[in-house]
């Protein structure tokens, strides 16, 4: 039997778990369902939560944090983990920071559905039309509003608390947690999240320049599907600042 991981095309946690699949050298097959879907999860494992992996000896797993504890387990090199400090910023990671896109971006794209057509970009699924997704994005977003825990209120606040999330992942990468010379579980569970936020226009200006931006081009140089500014509503962003020069920690600049 093969290893199989089930993933939603664009979901950062399944980038994590992708990455770290590659980097211990195991093959994989992946089995994409479409968001809002992920209920159906529940026949196969214990809940709705992608990634979910079933290896090939049977041992099913699901969670990005979790998936990452047993590969470790089953392959030791090369190491994710080392630290208590990276095992804090990957908890981090996940507990916190994961969910920071999904609370701002699922409330955003109400009124937004060719957001949801972009987000196709990359699936090996047949790509719906855009007729289809404005019939069935009420239905889809209802339903990660839902399973995401997340309402506009939560969306501003979300954005409000951004800046300092940010600073957060750059003290990590000035003290050397995050973005030594091979990736560590901190890395791959936080990269893709910064990646993901840098791919909403409307956030990019609070995000460029800083040490993040590089540090999730560094191991994520491929784009994401991307929603052009617009999408999140001015009176959201209006208490923000965008910072007028950058981290004095920053790395070099990021050409995309």
């Amino acid at each position: 039997m093969q290893t199989t991981l089930f993933v939603i095309n664009g979901s950062h946690p399944c980038v994590t778990v992708e990455q770290a699949l590659a980097m211990k050298g195991v093959p994989f097959r992946k089995v994409e369902i479409m968001p809002g879907m992920q209920p159906l999860l529940r026949l196969m494992f214990r809940g709705r939560t992608v990634p979910a992996i079933r290896f090939e000896d049977g041992r099913r797993v699901q969670g990005s944090r979790a998936i990452l504890r047993v590969l470790e387990d089953r392959i030791p090199e090369p190491k994710l983990y080392g630290s208590t400090a990276i095992e804090q910023a990957e908890q981090w990671g996940d507990e916190v920071y994961q969910s920071v896109p999904r609370t701002i971006l699922w409330p955003a794209l109400a009124g937004h559905p060719e957001v949801l057509h972009a987000m196709q970009a990359g699936s090996k699924l047949p790509k719906l039309p855009m007729p289809m997704i404005k019939l069935a994005a009420p239905g889809i977003l209802a339903i990660e509003r839902r399973l995401n825990d997340t309402d506009d209120a939560a969306a501003r606040e979300a954005i409000a608390d951004l800046p300092t999330i940010l600073d957060h992942v750059d003290r990590l990468i000035a003290d050397g947690t995050l973005n030594g010379a091979s990736p560590n579980a901190a890395d791959l569970q936080i990269a893709p999240t910064t990646r993901l936020l840098h791919a909403i226009g409307d956030l990019r200006p609070l995000i460029a320049g800083r040490p993040c931006e590089a540090h999730a081009f560094r191991w994520l140089p491929q784009n994401p599907a991307e929603a052009a500014p617009g999408v999140i509503p001015a009176d959201w962003l209006a208490t923000v600042s965008t910072p007028q020069t950058a981290s004095p920690a920053a790395a070099e600049p990021v050409t995309h």
